[in-house]
């Protein structure tokens, strides 16, 4: 061992060890502190050549509620692909957002005032609730921002854009009016998701965000149908005193207060049945249905009296199960109409129809004129005055309705149903399908344009985007974009108050300036209340009578907000025009599962709703840049992340108290081994079980691996002398195991790189992590771990030379993954931080040699043999530290190049194994015999009772012809004169060794060890197992690995001998200056006593001084 400076304490260490003392929270929490006064974030964010943007989007959050275990796999994700981006050299601007308008803030706000409900914010006054939402927005800000430094997810807080300050407001009215004009922003009256505790509509891709398994009634009411008279009619509509029913199905009974017709599918085969007990009345169902109504046999109960199709039951009249609320004069009402969307896949095949609460019913009755009735407000209740139910909220209604409707004895039956049903995202309360009016982005005139971007979008997984979000834009519906709240951007159209159509979008500040007659004052607040106070004389009207141009009461969806930031982040298009341009669309976005129906879609479907920017240069843009129909736009790549979940596998919620503090996880094992869970325990599409056991026995045991291959392998070592430099041997003059371990790193740098630049983040973190731990510790650091004892020879210089590039290559692999300790590394190695090295890979373009194929499949035959050796020994029942005389290879089929390199690496397997020496067979024949085992079932299809007889002849075959049928020869069995050709299926080969030899196999490879252990090979395993004894102790007794000892080894002749015969290799081993051999320690209470092989040695030792 060299005796640098270094070395004897003399002088600081080149390479400092990560202090052992620490924990791994400890040791980031010293780099955060490091980053931070380097400015290192904001310096690697301006880093980059801006020729080459690969830019991210970042989905804002809100910071009105605590960060989650789950947001920190969110931004593991997010961060780590431009992580990698940046290291390939590419400008990676990462701006920070935050979704500071909508539903969640206000009711946030509404809990803490201690009020419910649009009326008591009205009370309260919309200024000062409106204020209040300002301030609650930043309640977990400083959290948010802790949160995501310490996870490392690198982002420009310092420039944030935040949805409610007025730039940004401003460029989403420029979208707006832009849609405006383009006639894809229009008022419509449709039937919508309404929320009744929020009082306002939903958009579709909302309510996808909160449907829920629940248990409804499932009802079956019997209508009676009547004539024109009220009087019942038989089968061609005529008076009878017979009585006829139809069945109608509903899980909503409350809708029966405003039924107002019954729908039947046209083509559909509907039964008119009696029951065989003499029943006078007649009931009508659908006949596909008629076995799940009436129940399995139902012919033999009931006769069919007559079939009718759909379209002839059409116009047939009926008495509604209720009359509580008067039809409105002029419309249909109780009729059956044919409508296509009815099915015979659930229910009798009969839908009720209440117009005033479903898309289809609304639809259908605009279509047949059929009445419309609304007895529910906006709260969700009845009116005060109506029987029974009155002031109830819809859903209690429910049992209350079904009492009723059994004592008038229209009650088929009831019972309950689970299906799923809509509830408020935001405040979890049943949603209304509710008639309202609306402003709706027109997203069906663009569905195909959408589609097509789609197309052209690198989803990861590619079954979202053709799946679950490609499904989802096959069934646009038109986005209900304005919300009847008060927190939000103000949806930006006035209209005319003496005439409703005079309507017009304002598309700036400026312009409502203009229009408005007076400047803007320098506190303007585009916000309600005081948006709502800029008015104007209508222009559209005649002179005189003028009507007042006022602004809509509503503000829009904040899914619009975050929807628009790929420009209104920049203020696009009053300013940043050209960068714009430069970063638009994103290279890159990442968001979970849940977001499919969300960001994504609402960057999609305004993006492409805006189009492409045909203004002549230097006037107001109409649209954005690189937006083409059709182009993969505004995001050109997709990663598309599963939800987290308990170890056990179930949802995290704070009722069932198994969420998890992301802090405290941190705390225990730092950010690294977390990020690197996240990424490897599955795929990221994958819902990940977060089970903090995995967390410390994967991926934090595989942190200490990195950890111990840096200071216990490399710098304990290489603080005796040893820096990189020309004095290196190349590496084409480097032994055989320094270029396999630099050709396998080569190897690995291609498969991680094209991994990532497919965006498979776990493929590549498990190829880096395989190979540092199966290639790096446990073979090359193994091998080569004696040439790191000295710093002076060649072979020395190129161990620690080969290492240190493997160590620095991999810290660079890593540092999208585990940006903490390889950072800590690297600076060690070189000084600069790995964040802020715009190189993937290694410095040096020599580092893989030419031969480095053959290499790598000549050593994967080494280490198949060395594991097939191993089983060899454990078969024998001698341990790997006890030399044998001799083993016997055959490696199998291999190409002549490997098949050249392999004598180069007989020294390592011959170390491997401990073997003196090592021969090598062209084939396994001599070292197994072949025996066949018959397959008793297999031959007895063919031979029947003689089976016995042709198994006795299959186990009587030669190794000979076991071989020819292995090579696919035919081998025939007589049994009495019957031939049979043998196949697979027949019998089983097995192979046993022959002669003294223990042989085991891996496929074509066979390795077979010499068992025989002689007197001196014997002595030569004590010595190995004194000198194991001898190291544990040195580790115990905390002596560093340079210190010098004087050892002392007392036992019975065997031991003595052993020691006495391999003095000098012991010293040198254990580093003794000298090395005292007795039959009898000198001071027992010092000596450690050691069971050798069946006999007990004492050893003992001091430090040199």
């Amino acid at each position: 061992m060299g005796t640098s400076g270094e070395a004897n304490g003399t002088g600081a260490a080149r390479y400092q060890p990560l202090p052992s003392e620490l924990s791994a929270r400890e040791l980031e929490e010293q780099l955060l502190a490091r980053w931070r006064e380097e400015r290192i974030v904001q310096r690697a964010l301006d880093a980059g050549d801006r020729s080459r943007p690969w830019v991210f989007y970042d989905g804002p959050p809100t910071a009105n509620g605590r960060p989650g275990i789950h947001h920190v796999l969110a931004r593991t994700v997010k961060d780590l692909f431009c992580r990698y981006r940046a290291m390939k050299g590419h400008y990676v601007p990462r701006k920070a957002g935050w979704d500071t308008h909508g539903l969640p803030v206000e009711i946030e706000v509404e809990k803490s005032l201690g009020i419910s409900g649009k009326q008591d914010i009205e009370r309260v006054g919309v200024e000062q609730f409106n204020a209040r939402c300002r301030e609650s927005v930043w309640k977990y800000r400083e959290e948010w921002e802790r949160l995501v430094e310490r996870i490392a997810h690198w982002l420009d807080y310092e420039h944030p854009y935040v949805t409610y300050e007025n730039g940004y407001v401003e460029s989403e009215w420029w979208a707006l009016k832009t849609l405006f004009d383009k006639g894809l922003l229009y008022q419509g009256h449709k039937i919508l998701p309404y929320c009744p505790r929020c009082g306002t509509a939903l958009s579709s891709h909302e309510v996808a965000q909160g449907y829920d398994d629940v248990e409804d009634p499932s009802v079956y009411v019997a209508l009676d149908l009547v004539n024109d008279n009220g009087g019942v009619t038989d089968h061609g509509g005529r008076e009878t005193e017979g009585r006829r029913r139809i069945l109608v199905w509903t899980t909503t009974p409350w809708t029966l207060v405003s039924n107002a017709a019954l729908a039947v599918h046209p083509d559909l085969t509907y039964v008119e049945v009696r029951k065989q007990t003499g029943r006078e009345w007649t009931l009508i169902l659908a006949e596909p249905r008629a076995a799940a109504v009436l129940g399995a046999g139902w012919e033999e109960r009931w006769d069919v009296v007559a079939t009718h199709v759909g379209r002839d039951l059409a116009g047939l009249r009926y008495h509604r199960p209720l009359d509580w609320v008067p039809y409105p004069e002029g419309a249909q009402h109780e009729v059956i109409v044919a409508e296509t969307f009815v099915t015979a896949e659930d229910g009798s095949g009969v839908v009720h129809m209440s117009p005033a609460f479903g898309a289809d019913d609304y639809g259908a009755g605009q279509r047949h004129n059929l009445a419309f009735i609304q007895p529910v407000d906006a709260r969700g209740n009845f009116p005060e005055a109506m029987p029974l139910i009155g002031g109830k909220f819809f859903k209690d209604a429910d049992p209350l309705i079904i009492e009723e409707l059994k004592r008038r004895d229209v009650l088929w039956k009831a019972a309950t149903v689970t299906h799923t049903y809509p509830f408020c995202w935001r405040c979890d309360t049943p949603l209304l399908y509710y008639a309202r009016t609306s402003w709706f982005v027109r997203t069906t005139a663009f569905k195909d344009d959408m589609l097509a971007r789609n197309g052209r979008i690198t989803w990861t997984p590619p079954e979202t985007g053709a799946g679950r979000f490609g499904e989802w834009l096959e069934n646009n519906i038109d986005w209900a974009i304005s919300r009847d709240r008060y927190w939000g951007t103000p949806l930006p159209v006035w209209e005319c108050d003496a005439d409703e159509t005079h309507r017009m979008a304002v598309g700036s500040f400026a312009e409502l300036s203009k229009l408005a007659g007076k400047p803007l004052p320098e506190n303007f607040d585009p916000h309600k209340p005081y948006i709502d106070a800029w008015t104007w004389a209508c222009p559209q009207c005649a002179k005189g009578s003028a009507g007042t141009m006022r602004r809509v009461p509503q503000v829009i969806d904040a899914w619009f907000d975050s929807g628009a930031m790929t420009f209104a982040q920049w203020h696009y298009p009053f300013e940043n025009r050209e960068r714009v341009a430069a970063e638009f669309p994103a290279e890159y976005i990442a968001e979970g599962v849940d977001q499919t129906r969300g960001w994504f879609y609402s960057l999609l479907a305004i993006a492409t709703g805006l189009g492409e920017n045909t203004a002549p240069a230097g006037e107001m843009p109409n649209g954005l840049p690189n937006n083409a129909r059709g182009t993969a736009s505004p995001y050109r790549a997709v990663v598309v992340h599963d939800l987290v979940r308990d170890a056990r596998g179930q949802k995290m919620s704070k009722s069932r108290g198994n969420t998890a503090d992301p802090w405290q996880v941190m705390e225990r094992h730092g950010a690294d081994a977390v990020r690197l869970f996240f990424v490897t325990s599955s795929q990221l599409w994958v819902p990940k079980n977060f089970d903090e056991s995995v967390i410390r026995d994967g991926a934090g045991r595989f942190l200490i691996t990195l950890r111990n291959l840096y200071h216990g392998a490399f710098a304990q070592y290489a603080n005796f002398g040893w820096t990189p430099s020309d004095r290196d041997p190349a590496v084409a003059s480097r032994p055989a195991l320094d270029r396999w371990i630099l050709a396998r790193l080569s190897a690995v740098v291609a498969e991680a790189d094209a991994m990532m630049d497919r965006f498979d983040a776990t493929g590549a973190a498990r190829t880096v992590m395989q190979f540092v731990d199966e290639d790096v510790s446990k073979w090359y650091v193994r091998l080569a771990k004696r040439r790191f004892y000295d710093v002076d020879s060649d072979d020395n210089r190129a161990a620690f030379r080969t290492l240190y590039d493997v160590l620095l290559t991999s810290c660079r692999l890593l540092a999208p993954f585990a940006p903490y300790v390889t950072d800590w590394i690297h600076r060690e190695l070189t000084g600069e931080s790995v964040h802020l090295v715009q190189q993937y890979g290694p410095d040096r373009a020599d580092a893989a040699s030419a031969d480095a194929k053959a290499l790598d499949e000549a050593m994967s035959a080494i280490r198949a043999l060395a594991s097939a050796g191993r089983a060899a020994r454990e078969t024998a029942k001698v341990n790997v530290r006890q030399p044998l005389s001799r083993m016997v290879c055959v490696t199998g089929p291999r190409s002549a190049a490997a098949q050249a390199l392999v004598p180069e690496l007989v020294p390592i397997l011959r170390a491997e194994l401990n073997v003196k020496g090592v021969e090598f067979a062209t084939s396994a024949d001599a070292l197994v015999s072949l025996e066949a085992k018959p397959n008793f079932r297999a031959l007895g299809k063919v031979f029947g009772k003689e089976t016995p007889k042709a198994a006795a002849a299959v186990q009587s075959l030669h190794s000979g012809t076991l071989l020819a049928f292995e090579r696919g020869e035919p081998v025939l069995v007589n049994v009495d004169g019957r031939e049979h050709q043998l196949t697979a299926d027949d019998l089983t080969i097995v192979r046993k060794a022959s002669g003294t030899l223990v042989v085991q196999q891996d496929g074509p490879l066979f390795a077979a060890i010499d068992p025989t252990v002689t007197p001196e090979l014997r002595a030569e395993g004590i010595a190995r197992e004194l000198v194991s004894r001898t190291q544990r102790l040195r580790k115990e007794r905390g002596l560093a690995v340079s210190d010098r000892i004087i050892l002392h080894i007392a036992g019975p002749a065997l031991v003595a001998g052993a020691a006495e015969t391999h003095r000098q290799w012991i010293a040198g081993e254990t580093l003794a200056r000298t090395v005292h051999v007795a039959h009898a320690p000198v001071d027992p209470s010092q000596a450690v006593a050691v069971e050798l092989d069946g006999v007990t040695a004492h050893v003992s030792l001091t430090k040199d001084s």
